[in-house]
């Protein structure tokens, strides 16, 4: 494999987004497949925020630089929006990155229950209202080629398997 791979996995808060990518890599370790983990999320959070200078991807440029000179091919990297900027992340890699998506879903209920585990009183609340308003608007604009996954009943270990189905490695 001379070309990089990326895993690009969305959605809203509380869908299990890193947790998935962390039984990912457990597998993929145990397995001996050479790969690496990015959280988009700490690519750019600074304030005041930097979006506007195209931040998270010239760091996640610069890293996967250090990646890939040692060998690596192969990314997981998730970002609640990360399907939606597949095209823009894909150049952070190089031209001939080979790109899956793969959508995290889960119900209003379960995603409550989940960032009531991290959140408490007005974050809390404020976090439910973003993710129900994220969970729309990705449902809505993410490609049809993005694969989806309903995580309410799965194990973090079940999602990583149909994943590493998905992709093949």
């Amino acid at each position: 494999m001379n070309s990089p791979h990326m895993l690009l996995i969305g959605g809203r808060s509380g869908v299990g987004k890193s947790t998935v990518a962390f039984a990912l890599h457990d597998l993929l370790s145990a397995r001996g497949v050479q790969h690496a983990v990015i959280e988009g999320d700490a690519l750019d959070l600074a304030y005041p925020a930097p979006w506007e200078q195209q931040m998270a991807e010239r760091n996640l440029k610069a890293i996967w630089n250090n990646y890939a000179a040692d060998g690596y091919r192969r990314l997981i990297y998730t970002n609640t929006v990360s399907v939606l900027e597949a095209d823009k992340l894909a150049r952070a890699l190089g031209e001939d990155t080979e790109v899956t998506s793969v959508l995290l879903q889960a119900s209003d209920k379960t995603t409550e229950e989940r960032l009531g585990r991290r959140e408490q009183r007005d974050s809390l609340r404020d976090h439910v209202n973003r993710s129900a308003r994220a969970a729309r608007f990705l449902d809505a604009r993410s490609p049809r080629a993005a694969h989806r996954i309903t995580t309410d009943t799965l194990e973090p270990d079940d999602i990583a398997e149909e994943i590493i189905q998905i992709l093949g490695w």
